[in-house]
């Protein structure tokens, strides 16, 4: 194991799973990224292997036939996996989230009916609350569920669903008519369940095509069109009782995937260090490598520090939740603080490589393009502050 980004405390377990998944990423994912990623070709052979050894079961409670395991072991298996390609992580990313919604908020019927299909991975899920004119301000989204009998009726237009296409069932934010004072006491998660693929995958439900993006392909990127789509009040997160519960049942869902941010954060961070730095110990100039010089030396420095401080605040934030602690204020810090450092960290290590970073043949070319993924995903830095400060100022409150 590498001195960077150890995490004290982890059990036996833990550990074997992480030395499984670090192997799996080196023998099985990075060979292969740079070609399926430059094809934007969905990783079969690689999601098989991940299905085999469980990884899509990993937080699924054993009593539903998961792996039953932490936060934690999620966001360090989360890392290795983006280590190798962040699109891989984006497949099990997203389905995480929703086993842990279904597990926290889902009834007892929900739970039995999708966590052992979801546990192997023969139903993976995808996450819903962005819009066309809708991103941070989630109390501004406009898709609909209207009430007709014992079933309701939505419309409307999502936007950035990973996995929309691949997924069976989406957990999907949209407004219902609860008569609550705030808007976010009228809004409902469901659970839309649809066939894999592209097209009207459930009457009224259609996935229109892949966006195309500059970074992190390989995974589908889609939109979701719901016109007319009837679904039964049983498909309400958590069953009927729990309509108006959507905005909080979702945020708790946010909390883990900031960590989750936050870990693929550090996952790419570490594999532009290693590239970094095993460049700079090739390549010599004025008659010595690269690394020898002080100008490089101290990038490395600066590298590996910003490394360990972003996988600290990622731990720290996904123990707090596994101890039933709210994490928003740390998973906030732990995705802001990640996401920037990588960004940093990837720019300095294409720096090192110099004309080679430019080339398609070189790795960093990709990280290049995936970093900035995490400066918006699962809310911008500004996002994270705004949170941060508003938790910060409740807790020193002038007396």
């Amino acid at each position: 194991m590498a001195r960077l980004a150890r995490t004290p405390g982890l059990s036996d377990v833990q550990t074997a799973i992480l030395e499984t998944v670090r192997e799996f990423a080196d023998k099985e994912i990075i060979p292969r990224a740079q070609r399926l990623e430059h094809a934007d070709e969905y990783p079969e052979e690689i999601l098989a292997g991940m299905k085999e050894m469980g990884l899509f079961g990993l937080t699924i409670p054993e009593e539903y036939g998961g792996l039953g395991e932490s936060l934690l072991t999620y966001a360090l298996v989360v890392e290795e996996l983006s280590r190798g390609w962040m699109s891989v992580s984006g497949i099990v990313n997203t389905h995480f989230i929703v086993a842990y919604l279904v597990g926290q908020h889902g009834s007892e019927e929900q739970k039995q009916r999708l966590l052992p299909r979801m546990a192997t991975g023969d139903v993976r899920g995808a996450f819903s609350m962005s819009e066309p004119e809708t991103g941070s301000d989630v109390s501004a989204i406009k898709t609909r569920a209207v009430r007709d009998g014992d079933t309701y009726v939505l419309n409307g237009q999502k936007m950035w669903l990973t996995n929309g296409a691949y997924s069976s069932v989406v957990a999907t934010l949209v407004k219902t008519d609860q008569g609550a004072d705030s808007v976010y006491g009228n809004m409902t998660t469901f659970l839309l369940e649809k066939e894999p693929g592209f097209g009207e995958t459930a009457p009224g439900l259609t996935i229109p095509g892949k966006i195309e993006k500059m970074g992190y392909k390989g995974v589908e990127t889609t939109e979701m069109v719901l016109d007319g789509h009837r679904v039964p009040e049983s498909a309400i997160l958590g069953g009927a009782d729990k309509a108006g519960r959507g905005f909080y049942q979702m945020m708790d869902g946010i909390e883990v995937g900031r960590v989750n941010v936050a870990a693929r954060a550090c996952g790419i961070s570490i594999r532009a260090f290693e590239l970094a730095v095993a460049y700079a110990q090739q390549r010599s100039t004025f008659g010595k490598p690269i690394a020898q010089h002080q100008a490089i030396a101290f990038k490395l420095a600066e590298m590996g520090t910003k490394i360990e401080a972003s996988h600290a605040l990622m731990v720290n934030a996904a123990r707090l939740k596994d101890s039933g602690e709210r994490n928003d204020v740390e998973a906030g810090m732990a995705k802001l603080l990640a996401s920037e450092y990588c960004h940093e960290i990837v720019t300095e290590s294409f720096r090192i490589h110099g004309g080679y970073g430019f080339s398609k043949e070189y790795e960093i070319e990709r990280l290049m393009r995936e970093a900035p993924f995490l400066l918006i995903g699962e809310g911008t830095s500004e996002i994270q502050k705004t949170i941060i400060s508003r938790g910060l100022l409740k807790e020193y409150r002038s007396r």
